[in-house]
């Protein structure tokens, strides 16, 4: 049986000779990959090893989980495969189609009106997409300030 381990953290720097040596010290390693950005072929910092004995790679979490690579500490475990109906965390909200960061929506935006992604009402100098006085200020009331 072989049981397939997640090596997270890795060294941007790795090349695939290097992750299979640092493996190969506990048993026999069947399969090695670094997984890589599509556009660019850059490392995204982990990857898989498939041990052929599952007594070794056992072994090889005890001893790598939490060790020096390069200057960076690595994450060592047993991989288990993705499940797309596992709920996921919500993602935080601003950028491109909810208003905040830098332009938003029209309203605001970096820069305030018609300047980097700003629209018609945006502030001077604000970085959100709805505020507006500009700056980093909330949405405020305006009733609290009626005399």
């Amino acid at each position: 049986m072989s049981k397939r381990l997640y090596v997270g953290n890795l060294p941007f720097t790795i090349t695939l000779d290097a992750l299979k040596a640092l493996f190969a010290k506990y048993g026999n390693v069947t399969e090695a990959t670094i997984v890589s950005n599509k556009f660019n072929g850059r490392s995204k910092g982990f990857g898989f090893v498939t041990f052929e004995a599952d007594a070794d790679a056992d072994k090889a979490v005890a001893e790598l989980n939490g060790s020096d690579c390069e200057g960076r500490k690595l994450t060592v475990n047993e991989a288990t495969p993705f499940d797309p109906n596992k709920p996921r965390p919500e993602r935080r909200s601003g950028g491109f189609r909810s208003g905040g960061g830098f332009g938003g929506r029209r309203e605001g935006g970096f820069g305030g009106p018609r300047r980097f992604g700003g629209g018609n009402r945006g502030g001077g100098r604000g970085f959100g997409g709805d505020r507006r006085e500009g700056g980093r200020k909330e949405f405020r009331d305006d009733s609290e300030f009626e005399e």
